[in-house]
């Protein structure tokens, strides 16, 4: 197998593990109701500013799915939906007190999840691998594989 071909299937397995591993974490952290969709929602809602159109275009689907999800989350006591202060007919969504503490407990699992990473590099060439990276990540929104 050549390398090119050999790194995408690495970065694809290792993507799906430490998404798997995330969800894993998470729901025996108490919030078992969430999917691995929702917290790509909760990284761009976290970030503020946004209407349920806004997490449409970050998710990459149409504004009816958005707008599903949004009230799913809503239902769940995870997001907030607030006034928009410069549009009468939008509103803004926010993390409630449970959407933050799902979100810690996925920040808390992906340290987690990445740990054994850090073990098998060392620090210094996890840190350089980490940088790589960065450089090779595109700009713009984590979306789930849809």
């Amino acid at each position: 197998m050549d390398d090119a071909l050999s790194l995408s299937t690495l970065v694809l397995a290792l993507s799906g593990q430490l998404v798997q591993e995330i969800h894993t974490h998470v729901s025996e952290q108490g919030f078992a109701d969430l999917r691995p969709v929702h917290g790509f929602a909760f990284a761009r809602v976290s970030r503020g500013d946004v209407t349920t159109a806004g997490l449409a275009e970050h998710l990459g689907v149409t504004k009816q799915a958005a707008a599903q999800l949004v009230e799913e989350l809503v239902r769940k006591e995870y997001v907030r939906r607030r006034p928009h202060p410069q549009d009468a007919r939008a509103r803004l969504l926010e993390l409630t007190e449970r959407g933050w503490a799902a979100t810690r407990a996925a920040d808390e699992a992906a340290r987690a999840a990445v740990a054994p990473w850090q073990e098998t590099l060392g620090a210094e060439r996890f840190g350089a691998l980490t940088a790589d990276l960065a450089r090779l990540a595109p700009n713009g929104p984590i979306r789930p594989a849809w």
